[in-house]
């Protein structure tokens, strides 16, 4: 008989209120952790999608300078449709084109100006909550700068 109620009492043993509550603490722990390291994974990895597609416009502008003999502000020239801003990267950036000029020559008065652009491309809807790096910028020298949400310069963003 005494084996019997032993036995049963090993069937009906379950979970206690705290050892619940220890897994519901430990579960939470690793949520607060694991949640903002994602997301920041996340922003980061737009940013690289980012920055390639401008190093792909900068050169598609650089072969249209090497056949034309000058740089276009046009986006169909570049192998998109309608007109600049265009939003790339599933919609999470808004790239566009600045400071389009042509070379001009040196006269006996003035200096010789090369010709440029600048292409930017800034964070829109999801990605504005990237603080560090909100605008990526590539131009004809393929400097590469970036700025941050205050607008000032930002490191180690390219």
């Amino acid at each position: 008989m005494r084996n019997f109620h032993n036995f049963r009492a090993r069937l009906a043993y379950g979970f206690t209120l705290v050892e619940l509550m220890v897994v519901v603490l430990v579960i939470t722990i690793l949520a607060v952790i694991a949640v903002p390291s994602y997301l920041s994974q996340t922003l980061k990895s737009r940013r690289s999608e980012a920055k390639s597609i401008l190093m792909d416009l900068a050169a598609r502008q650089e072969r249209y300078m090497a056949t034309n003999g000058t740089y276009s502000s046009l986006a169909t020239d570049m192998g998109y449709t309608g007109t600049w801003p265009q939003y790339v990267g599933n919609n999470y950036y808004s790239v566009s084109i600045s400071n389009v000029s042509a070379a001009t020559p040196a006269t006996s008065t003035t200096a010789a100006t090369p010709a440029t652009f600048k292409f930017t491309a800034t964070a829109v809807g999801g990605q504005q909550k990237d603080t560090l790096c909100k605008t990526f910028s590539v131009d004809q020298t393929g400097a590469q700068t970036s700025t941050n949400s205050s607008d000032s310069a930002s490191t180690g963003c390219w």
